[in-house]
């Protein structure tokens, strides 16, 4: 068994739930936008649009996955989903571009988010390392930064059902469309196999690493 510092944990928890539960909930909630703009309204009817993160949480993904993952592996690993928001094709004014608009709205909103938590960065910075609330909301910021990117880049992978597998249906011919269709029921296992053996990482750590400095440079300009 792994040992705990359950001190650190709850401090670690206490810091990214905010960060972390808005990731997840604004993400899916651009989607919903996104479809709302090209035209179709079902996420809207659902009450699937709200920033409120209850609306979103799925009880295996977003709960019951990430605290088994995160105990297995001894709090130096997080994995799991939210609950996706519902989108008609049918309903969209062009469906194989729109879905396009659609599943790209997420990773752009994470990409968003990493920059607000950048001028909560330098904001902090400002107030000095000595008192407590700046302290707080540095180690928020530096959380929201990376799990935002670590969102946008992960998504954007051309697997289905990612964003980035939805995106790439949207631009490749209808016969390698219909291909990947075959593939996303069986998307998430694939995905899993994959981040179990370790091909998945490096494709995406140079990256989130080189976003993350990026950010982290901009904040320390700003809050200097």
């Amino acid at each position: 068994m792994p040992d705990f510092d359950i001190a650190s944990i709850v401090r670690t928890v206490s810091v990214a739930a905010i960060p972390v539960l808005f990731a997840i909930t604004l993400h899916e909630v651009a989607h919903g936008w996104a479809a709302r703009a090209c035209g179709d309204r079902t996420a809207e009817l659902l009450g699937r649009l709200s920033i409120n993160p209850v609306r979103h949480i799925d009880p295996v993904g977003t709960i019951a996955v990430p605290i088994l993952v995160f105990l297995l592996s001894a709090g130096s690993f997080l994995f799991g989903w939210a609950k996706p928001v519902p989108v008609s094709t049918a309903s969209l004014r062009n469906p194989k571009r729109d879905m396009v608009t659609v599943a790209a709205a997420g990773p752009a909103m994470n990409l968003v988010m990493a920059s607000f938590w950048t001028l909560v960065l330098a904001v902090s910075m400002r107030l000095g390392d000595e008192a407590f609330v700046a302290d707080f909301f540095r180690s928020m910021a530096q959380i929201g930064i990376f799990f935002n990117i670590l969102l946008a880049v992960f998504n954007l992978l051309p697997l289905p059902p990612l964003d980035g597998g939805r995106v790439l249906r949207g631009l490749v011919p209808e016969s390698i469309g219909r291909r990947l269709d075959a593939i996303e029921p069986f998307g998430l296992i694939i995905i899993v196999l994959l981040l179990s053996a370790g091909v998945i990482g490096p494709l995406m750590w140079p990256l989130i690493s080189s976003l993350q400095g990026l950010l982290f440079r901009i904040a320390s300009i700003l809050g200097g």
